[in-house]
């Protein structure tokens, strides 16, 4: 399955707030559909695996991830020592095109695996052309030396309304670089998740 490229507004209102997805708010207040309305009814009983669907389809669009690659993160997961659902979190934190949107390079996570893209961004002074590139302790996130790049990225921050930096973070806005010091803790993620119901709906697979 591809990469969704359709309406952003209509995936917020049904999943609720996605910061990586988009920074807009819709006007309207319904779920998206024919019975909309109707999906606010407090009487209308949601069942154990929508649940867990809806958990799976927050992490899967906020970070911008095919069916097929994240189930290939909660294998990793699996396979790491430690609380499963924190390392899948950790993992998606440490793709280069998550942090640079954590950054403040880029508005989104769609905008930050762009600028990956077109070359603008760098690791440990090399640069980084792929989005799903996993980053680690202690490596340097910069912007490409060349003035258009860093124009774009200190445009970028100027205008873009910043969260404030995780912990895991050293940010040097005069030299646009950033040293990865630690694994993000859960409180640091922007995002409203409940991950463990994520592991559940991928335990039959």
């Amino acid at each position: 399955m591809s990469r969704y490229r359709g309406p952003k507004l209509r995936i917020t209102r049904r999943l609720g707030n996605l910061p990586g997805l988009t920074q807009k708010k819709s006007k309207k207040v319904d779920r998206p559909g024919q019975h909309g309305k109707n999906n606010g009814d407090s009487t209308k009983k949601i069942t154990e695996y929508g649940l867990r669907l809806e958990e799976k389809q927050k992490l899967k669009f906020n970070y911008g991830l095919t069916e097929n690659q994240l189930y290939s993160y909660i294998k990793e997961a699996r396979r790491r020592q430690g609380v499963t659902g924190l390392i899948l979190l950790q993992l998606l934190e440490m793709r280069l095109d998550t942090l640079c949107f954590t950054l403040g390079f880029a508005s989104t996570i769609a905008n930050a695996r762009q600028l990956v893209n077109h070359g603008h961004i760098t690791v440990n002074g090399k640069v980084v052309d792929i989005p799903s590139f996993q980053c680690r302790l202690n490596d340097i996130i910069g912007v490409k030396q060349k003035q258009s790049s860093r124009n774009l990225i200190q445009k970028n921050l100027e205008t873009i309304k910043l969260y404030e930096l995780p912990s895991h973070l050293n940010f040097d806005k005069t030299k646009l670089e950033a040293k990865i010091t630690n694994y993000c803790n859960r409180e640091d993620l922007l995002l409203d998740l409940n991950e463990l119901l994520v592991i559940e709906y991928y335990s039959r697979r």
